[in-house]
């Protein structure tokens, strides 16, 4: 990847830019789910060639190993001319258009050998910009795993950065789930769980099987990819950052990502870690439970910021149902429904501490993805989660129930431990306020 020296990326953009790309803690945005411009990344990856050599970022390590038991190995991804990638889209026609953002547009496109890609033009003068570029080339050529989105290659022509995906036939998560029309089939619960648990095996892999962990910062819908089948693909990785090594508990670094799904101890302190990118998975779970965004400012005050308007629903079992999509008209089991939002809730406590690892929530979510021995299709328009028949009828029932028995007592236990940490972090607030002593109120505490 010696040709990446050309990209100069000691370019600076405008400092205003740069700081109108951070989260605003006080004021909402005024999009519906979108936050204030983000940042240009501030990895420096070792990309070195003879004539540039660039010196490694002292917030970060900066090279990433494969992960340990993994069977893929790095490769290069491919240099594509800006001419190949224009006869690709057929000169970037408006036909090909598949969507547009603060990046820049994405086309669809078909290259020489019939291959149908994702072509992301990224405008240097919107949200994204050399860095995150770079970034971006460096995270995806090295990591591989198949709920990470395939970098396919790069242009980098004079000014023009583009980068090129495996195409997602069912674009993104957010045009099925939040930006739907009244004709769309709505997802089904046993879909929506499903792109649940693959989500959470894609931030596992990047959390605790990447060398060093890489944390994604940027989890939300619209950078959720769906393929043909609805498994979900993680994508736009210009905001991810290599986490803490070394015996380091986090990394400090200027608060990025959309508003709505930053975890609020990031917000208030800059301290980065991998459950930092657990809350927003716990957002996205509210999102695909309630079909909700997590910002909406079209509805009352009261209702715009999601984990907020949820909060006392997720404190009471008996108002589960009170979060559910109404576009699932109801089929789902309650069974179901408490497992899902038990997670959710979990990973949206206050204290970064007492929130599970997304392995535990891959093991806790793990079977709401697969459909049980048991189940049986209704014939309806709208895609509906099967019939549990009774788990006594046959030795496969059992099995399943068995299976499904041994994973609930694991979130059990997982939510009894985070619980018991919870009360051993608020027993010294206790004794000093029994003493006079008074702490500084905690907001949002679920």
């Amino acid at each position: 990847m010696s040709c990446f020296a050309c990209f100069k990326p000691e370019k600076k953009m405008p400092s205003r830019r740069a700081e109108s790309r951070e989260v605003a803690v006080v004021r909402k945005s005024t999009s519906q789910n979108e936050a204030p411009p983000r940042e240009s990344g501030s990895i420096k990856p070792s990309i070195v060639s003879s004539k540039h050599k660039h010196k490694p970022s002292s917030e970060t390590s900066t090279s990433i190993e494969p992960p340990k038991g993994s069977c893929s190995v790095a490769k290069t991804a491919k240099a594509f001319t800006f001419r190949e990638l224009a006869t690709a889209t057929k000169n970037f026609r408006s036909d090909c258009l598949l969507g547009e953002g603060g990046f820049g547009r994405v086309y669809k496109g078909k290259l020489e050998n019939g291959q149908l890609v994702a072509v992301k033009q990224l405008d240097l003068n919107g949200f994204q910009g050399n860095r995150e570029f770079l970034v971006e080339v460096l995270m995806l050529s090295l990591l591989h795993h198949p709920n990470l989105v395939n970098l396919v290659g790069y242009c980098a022509d004079g000014d023009q950065r583009l980068l090129v995906y495996e195409y997602m036939a069912l674009g993104s998560l957010a045009d099925h789930l939040l930006d739907t029309t009244p004709e769309q089939v709505p997802l089904s619960w046993h879909i929506r769980m499903k792109i649940a648990h693959g989500t959470a095996k894609g931030l596992e892999y990047l959390h605790e099987k990447a060398n060093p962990p890489v944390i994604y910062r940027d989890l939300k819908s619209p950078n959720i990819l769906l393929d043909e089948e609805y498994n979900p693909k993680l994508s736009d990785f210009g905001l991810a950052k290599l986490g803490p090594v070394g015996g380091k508990t986090h990394i400090s670094t200027r608060v990025m990502g959309t508003y709505g799904y930053c975890a609020p101890e990031y917000i208030r302190t800059g301290q980065l870690t991998v459950k930092t990118d657990v809350y927003s998975f716990g957002v996205f779970l509210l999102e695909l439970i309630t079909g909700r965004r997590a910002v909406d400012s079209s509805r009352p005050t009261s209702e715009q910021v999601l984990v907020n308007w949820a909060k006392p629903m997720l404190r009471d079992r008996k108002r589960y149902s009170e979060l559910v999509d109404p576009l699932l008209r109801g089929e789902y089991t309650e069974r179901d429904l408490g497992q899902a939002v038990g997670v959710a809730a979990m990973c949206l406590q206050e204290e970064a501490s007492v929130r599970p690892y997304m392995s535990d929530a891959v093991v806790a979510l793990g079977f709401l993805a697969e459909v049980p021995a048991g189940y049986k299709a209704k014939s309806s328009p709208i895609p509906q989660m099967k019939q549990v028949e009774d788990p006594s009828l046959t030795s496969s029932s059992k099995q399943d129930k068995n299976t499904y028995d041994r994973q609930k007592a694991v979130v059990e236990a997982i939510e009894w431990g985070s619980l018991r940490q919870k009360q051993k972090s608020q027993s010294p607030q206790k004794k000093a306020q029994s003493q006079g002593i008074s702490s500084p109120p905690e907001a949002n505490r679920l």
